[in-house]
């Protein structure tokens, strides 16, 4: 693969990098800062208001993903991806300026909100913009490789803001990361999301989009609008319940793997600390392979693999966990669950771009997802306290469970999308008539990209 490609890649996935990083620090360090924003004397209070502003951000997601899909559809893959790196930035910039209770009263609550909105709007939009352009900027034989980058990138901005949170806490003393020190990652944040501007104000738009008309939609004026939605709600339904599984086992084994292991199995924070790090890390270094091996043998095998074994190993998995007892036992059932997992993740973002034309890929993608991760994945470690707080914590596992058969389902019915043509998806149908799981096999020569300037 050469320099431009690698270029392609980086420049289109790096914003996810910065966004989970930032997701991940506003997460871990609020037991910092929550005091800062909130009156003195009830630190359980402080907590609930900062996880309060936390969980806005799950509802802006829906918002984000209509406004900025709308521009991807209209404006331009580039339009969107510098659109959502610059709400990305600023958000940063705000928590760390936000001044504290007891110099502007509710005021700085009331900043920390206005950055949640502004992140939570950057989220939504950030994985439809980078999927897209991932899926329309790759060769037609790598969009699988290249597609699977963007949980690489997440993946690294939740391990970055790991590694700074141990850095941070072996050389800062507690009273000062309470004070001060808290601001830093979020200061850290705003500079890489400055960098990833720069960079993607450098970007070409895709080939793919640039040579469209209305490619799929009836007049050009409906590109990125809820009608030219509507003719695709299809689609539309088979993204989020494409979604649904994933996200759940996602976030289970990702954000919830931790606290599970502390609260549920009995480790100390340290070792269920590592056991996450570590499994993580291997996550990460799987995803480009198996985006690879779906380039070769398609989409479908992947996905099925993914929710046969999330189906009906999630309940023993989770059982064995609890009873893990020690870091390699705990390690070991937390790679084999992430590795089934990764069967959804490493191709999920070029699965989902491949449904739709060009006139509605950005929006078809950005709507659903953000639905179905904001009523599935944002809610997973919600639903998974709740049942352990009504004193039957497996009831979660046969929900996760449930969850993954589902979308068995779903991966089942639909078509295979590997070898579709980007500028005939739903060409050949109308889009009145678009089916689930639509596959359209390339009946020309596969689409060029645009370089990237240099």
């Amino acid at each position: 693969m050469g320099r431009q490609q690698w270029k392609k890649i980086w420049v289109g996935s790096a914003g996810n990098m910065v966004e989970w990083f930032d997701w991940f620090v506003y997460a871990s360090f609020a037991t910092y800062f929550a005091g800062s924003f909130f009156p003195s004397g009830n630190p359980t209070a402080q907590l609930m208001n900062t996880a309060g502003i936390f969980a806005v951000g799950f509802f802006m997601r829906p918002v984000g993903g209509w406004l900025l899909g709308r521009v991807g559809d209209r404006k331009g893959r580039k339009a969107a991806l510098t659109l959502t790196v610059s709400l990305m930035s600023a958000s940063a910039v705000l928590i760390a300026i936000a001044p504290t209770y007891g110099v502007a009263g509710y005021g700085g609550a009331a900043v920390l909100l206005v950055a949640r909105l502004l992140q939570g709007l950057s989220v939504g939009g950030e994985y439809a913009a980078s999927a897209t352009y991932l899926t329309e900027a790759s060769d037609a034989d790598r969009r699988g490789f290249a597609s699977s980058f963007q949980y690489v990138s997440m993946t690294a901005g939740q391990l970055l803001g790991l590694g700074l949170q141990i850095v941070l806490q072996r050389t800062m003393s507690d009273d000062t990361l309470h004070s001060w020190g808290w601001r830093i990652p979020f200061i850290i944040g705003a500079l890489g999301a400055a960098v990833v501007f720069y960079l993607r104000r450098n970007m070409l738009e895709t080939e793919v989009y640039a040579e469209s008309s209305e490619d799929g939609v009836e007049r050009a004026d409906d590109k990125g609008t809820m009608k030219a939605l509507w003719q695709h709600r299809r689609q539309a339904f088979l993204v989020v319940a494409l979604t649904m599984g994933g996200t759940v086992a996602y976030y289970t084994y990702t954000t919830y793997l931790t606290k599970y292991l502390s609260n549920s199995a009995g480790l100390p924070k340290e070792t269920a600390t590592l056991v996450s790090f570590c499994a993580l890390f291997v996550f990460m270094c799987v995803q480009p392979l198996a985006g690879m091996l779906s380039d070769r043998i398609g989409r479908r095998p992947l996905l099925i693999t993914f929710a046969v074994g999330s189906t009906f190993l999630t309940v023993p998995i989770m059982t064995l966990l609890q009873h893990a007892g020690s870091f390699w036992p705990a390690l070991g059932l937390s790679l084999l669950a992430l590795l089934i997992i990764t069967g959804y993740t490493s191709i999920n973002a070029c699965v989902k771009a491949e449904l739709f034309p060009t006139g509605i890929r950005a929006l078809g993608v950005a709507l659903p997802y953000a639905l179905g991760n904001a009523l599935f994945g944002g809610t997973a470690e919600y639903v998974a306290l709740w049942f352990k707080n009504g004193g039957t914590e497996s009831g979660y596992y046969w929900y996760a469970a449930g969850c993954a058969a589902v979308s068995l389902v779903v991966y089942l019915a639909m078509k295979e999308t590997r070898d579709i043509d980007l500028n005939r998806v739903g060409a050949e149908t109308g889009p009145s008539s678009a089916e689930v799981g639509p596959a359209f096999p390339a009946s020309g020569p596969a689409q060029t990209d645009a370089p990237l300037a240099s």
